[in-house]
């Protein structure tokens, strides 16, 4: 029987190992990855340490009706690299998995550790027309 792990515990885990390294360049090999579960929940510790060293706003990945998705971050509008489609829709699954989000919409917090402190991320999820929406919004 194979354990499913707690995604938000693993995304935890991947913040404290992926501390260190640069978010952006990381980030941007993660859909190579074989394992597209595994690759989801690294893009999303590496956005959260992306937003938390730049002093973001916010983070948001959009996927549209045909599967493409987009990465922006809001301090001054920048595209992210893109995790991919197949990627990038494990990540819009992982992030209702952490949050327990299951309509169209919704906010939550979200407390994130990252090595020996903590941050609280507000997460909204928005759906309409096929249009998948999810945005990280960072302290400050």
């Amino acid at each position: 029987m194979k354990e499913k792990r707690n995604v938000h515990l693993k995304v935890q885990e991947l913040c404290d190992c992926y501390a260190t390294n640069d978010p952006l360049k990381e980030m941007s090999v993660v859909k190579n990855g074989a394992n597209k579960d595994e690759a989801a929940f690294k893009w999303l510790a590496l956005a959260s340490l992306h937003g938390v060293n730049n002093n973001a706003q916010e983070v948001t990945i959009t996927r549209s009706k045909d599967g493409a998705v987009r990465v922006t971050a809001k301090y001054r509008e920048t595209e992210l690299p893109s995790p991919g489609s197949e990627v990038g829709a494990k990540i819009m699954a992982a992030v209702r998995e952490v949050t327990h989000i299951e309509g169209d919409k919704g906010k939550t917090p979200l407390s994130l550790g990252i090595r020996n402190d903590s941050i609280e991320l507000q997460v909204k999820i928005k759906t309409k027309d096929g249009r998948e929406k999810v945005t990280l919004k960072f302290p400050g």
